[in-house]
């Protein structure tokens, strides 16, 4: 039965820290190769230097000015990119219209390796910062998406590996040497593909279709 190809969502994949969207190169040609509408963009500056929340309002405005207001989208966010993806999802109104939210070797919970930076944005990952406390103080919201966290146990990035273990959603453990290395690893994109071609929640499919009933343009909201 292939009713979940006819609701494949546009996709937007984003990146981690000292990252491009270029790292999403071979994951990107795989979804769009099974059918995914795959978007991409490159948050600036890259290196810490500039606040999470800053970041993800840069999300925030990509997707405003890239999709109508109405259409559904998923999201797939690599290490940082999951926090950044996380703010927008629960700060910044993305919970409104992501239907499924992947987040690959993210740091949840933080990782010591950010101690080794001063810039505002890797002081935000650090294990215990004020910033994630309070990200995590209402992450079971999530609980509203399809939500999923990948990671890897021999992670050097994400120190503790089980920082990027969440109390909800679907967990995958993929067994992969390298942090990096999961963006490109076959078992990790399957993954990911899976992920996204699971029924979103029935919840949120009702929530949608009352949505768009009250749509005030009255149009043809598909």
């Amino acid at each position: 039965m292939e009713i979940h190809n006819q609701q494949r969502h546009a996709v937007v994949l984003v990146h981690g820290i000292t990252d491009t969207e270029a790292v999403f190169n071979q994951m990107a040609i795989s979804l769009a190769q099974q059918g995914w509408p795959v978007y991409s963009l490159n948050l600036v500056p890259n290196r810490g230097e500039v606040g999470l929340d800053v970041l993800a309002q840069q999300l925030a405005d990509y997707i405003a000015k890239t999709f109508a207001p109405e259409a559904p989208l998923d999201i797939v966010g690599f290490s940082m990119g999951g926090i950044v993806s996380r703010y927008y999802i629960q700060r910044l109104g993305g919970i409104n219209r992501v239907q499924r939210f992947i987040t690959i070797s993210s740091p949840h919970h933080g990782t010591v390796v950010a101690y080794a930076s001063q810039n505002p944005g890797c002081m935000q990952m650090r294990p215990n910062s004020e910033f994630l406390r309070e990200l995590n103080q209402d992450a079971m919201m999530l609980q509203q998406l399809n939500f999923t966290s990948i990671w890897t146990p021999y992670d050097l990035m994400i120190v503790p590996t089980n920082s990027s273990k969440m109390p909800l959603g679907r967990e995958v453990i993929i067994p992969v040497a390298l942090h990096s290395w999961m963006l490109t690893d076959s078992r990790c994109i399957a993954s990911v593909a899976a992920a996204l071609a699971e029924p979103i929640k029935r919840d949120r499919q009702s929530l949608r279709i009352h949505s768009y009933q009250k749509s005030p343009l009255g149009g043809n909201n598909t």
